[in-house]
């Protein structure tokens, strides 16, 4: 068992990543030990529909052109899985931050390895999936994914583990939200269910990265508070610089997969809930100060959340009027 370097305090001067990484050890080796019993080996084949696949034009003689009325999938649910599997496309880039930041030995290089191994199934089954059931031009895809791939990713928090571990809490859970709510609203219970099994995964990494990030408080409660707070007033989602993004992010949001609404009450909420994070008392100038902006920032989400809600709502019932007339 590693032993854990003596504490320091919160101090700046005293925490660095090295001493992090080091004083944490213990914390990943038994959330890697739980992480492990509760996770479920899953076979990526078992979830796609074989059998309703056909050829395409290339090679084959007999292939068959992509129209939209090939599948069944919803529109929404169409833009938002080409979302979340480029997101998923990554994963190369993100081993790299994280193997980078946490390095590969020890604990935390068997929890990295272990994370991108259960994540690659993400992708494998995504695309088995929408290219069977034909609910995307191929050729699009791969366009898109040449693209998003080939721009690759620097994570905003790569600068401090912190900050990333803070990141990667929310942004886990993030995840499981966009995945499960594209299953839901996908017009297809084969992609709902797929997207359901993803959603098990991710959760179980926001847990470990959440239970991180309280022991994390417990060592260096300042320098903490303050990656909390940058990661939540900063936060972005991984796949951002897609293509065509902020379009799909909106049709998203309207589509109620991921908005405004969403992030607040069911992504920011849960994790700092659980950190108790405005009950942590006994912090630094430094972490005072960034417990009160976090505060008032949430204050100034729901705000606006309330303003998208209303925006919402009163674009639902102008639809609704024209559909009845």
């Amino acid at each position: 068992m590693t032993i854990t370097s003596p504490h320091l305090g919160s101090s700046s001067d005293a925490w660095t990543d090295a001493r992090l990484l080091y004083a944490l050890e213990e914390v990943v080796e038994k959330e890697l030990n739980r992480h492990l019993k509760a996770a479920k080996d899953w076979m990526p084949h078992e979830y796609v529909p074989f059998g309703d696949g056909r050829n395409f034009p290339g090679f084959f003689e007999d292939g068959e052109a992509w129209e939209p009325g090939q599948s069944k999938v919803t529109d929404i649910g169409r833009i938002a899985l080409v979302v979340n599997l480029l997101t998923e496309d990554n994963l190369p880039s993100y081993h790299h931050e994280i193997a980078s930041l946490f390095g590969r030995d020890g604990a935390w290089g068997t929890w990295v390895h272990r994370w991108t191994a259960e994540e690659g199934r993400h992708g494998i089954v995504m695309r088995d999936y929408l290219l069977t059931s034909r609910a995307v031009d191929p050729d699009k895809l791969e366009q898109f994914r040449m693209a998003h791939m080939a721009e690759g990713f620097e994570s905003d928090n790569r600068h401090s583990m912190l900050h990333s571990v803070a990141y990667v809490a929310f942004q886990e859970l993030a995840t499981r939200v966009s995945h499960r709510n594209t299953g839901h609203q996908s017009g297809d219970p084969v992609c709902d269910r797929m997207l359901a099994r993803i959603a098990t995964d991710e959760n179980l990494h926001m847990v470990f990265y959440r239970n991180l990030l309280k022991a994390a408080f417990e060592i260096a409660p300042d320098l903490t508070m303050q990656a909390v707070r940058d990661v939540v007033v900063n936060f972005r989602m991984p796949g951002h610089g897609m293509p065509g993004f902020e379009r799909a992010a909106a049709q998203m949001a309207i589509g109620e997969i991921y908005n405004l609404r969403i992030h607040h009450d069911d992504v920011l909420q849960p994790v700092l809930r659980f950190l108790k994070i405005m009950e942590i008392d006994g912090l630094g100038p430094e972490g005072a100060k960034a417990q009160e902006e976090l505060g008032l920032y949430l204050g100034g989400l729901d705000a606006e959340a309330v303003k998208f809600d209303d925006r919402l709502a009163a674009r639902k019932a102008r639809m609704a009027a024209r559909a009845a007339q």
